[in-house]
């Protein structure tokens, strides 16, 4: 999705009385994480085991039933080794994210569109974290301090504007509309 057509996603999200301050999506395209430092090796590793013990089950003859147990291990490996890739590059490319005098809004959904609208009144906790590059996640909303980590990286339990640019640009555009907002709420 282009930052044209989040523009235009979001514009029929607004309402009548309601300004935009910021509108973005994520980086498009693939995206390599921290965690893929060990998903990467672990997934070739699985996936290269899977495939190898399915050509040798079905060269050496085996009975159908042991030749099919193989083929969801074998699915699951090619998931883990491109899949997911694909997968999330597709999801942010459904995503668009805005900022308005009055919420933080996302728009996303590969088969459906879903809206999550924060209010800036309410929201308690926003977290930003900065890439070298300056892109970054915002976290819209408290964090448990014992939370869910896969290869390294917190699982994020409250909902973030994910890999946008100039993060620290949005953060500050974010907590001056937060505190415009309490303040005239």
């Amino acid at each position: 999705m282009t930052k044209t057509e989040a523009e235009q996603v979001v514009s029929g999200e607004l309402e009548a009385n309601e300004r935009s301050i910021w509108v973005g999506v994520p980086r498009q395209g693939v995206v390599f994480r921290l965690s893929d430092v060990l998903l990467v090796p672990f997934s070739m590793l699985w996936g290269g085991g899977v495939i190898a013990w399915e050509v040798m089950a079905i060269s050496a003859g085996a009975p159908l039933f042991v030749a099919v147990w193989g083929v969801p291990f074998v699915f699951l490996g090619l998931y883990l080794i491109a899949g997911r890739f694909l997968v999330d590059a597709r999801r942010r490319a459904a995503t668009a994210y805005a900022l308005t005098d009055k919420r933080a809004i996302i728009v996303s959904g590969l088969f459906s569109r879903s809206v999550k609208s924060l209010s800036l009144r309410t929201l308690s906790d926003v977290t930003v974290t900065v890439r070298r590059d300056g892109s970054g996640c915002i976290v819209l909303g408290p964090q448990p301090a014992w939370g869910w980590y896969w290869m390294g990286e917190r699982m994020q339990a409250a909902p973030s504007f994910d890999l946008v640019e100039d993060a620290r640009a949005v953060y500050s555009q974010l907590r001056a509309a937060q505190s415009e907002a309490q303040r005239t709420g």
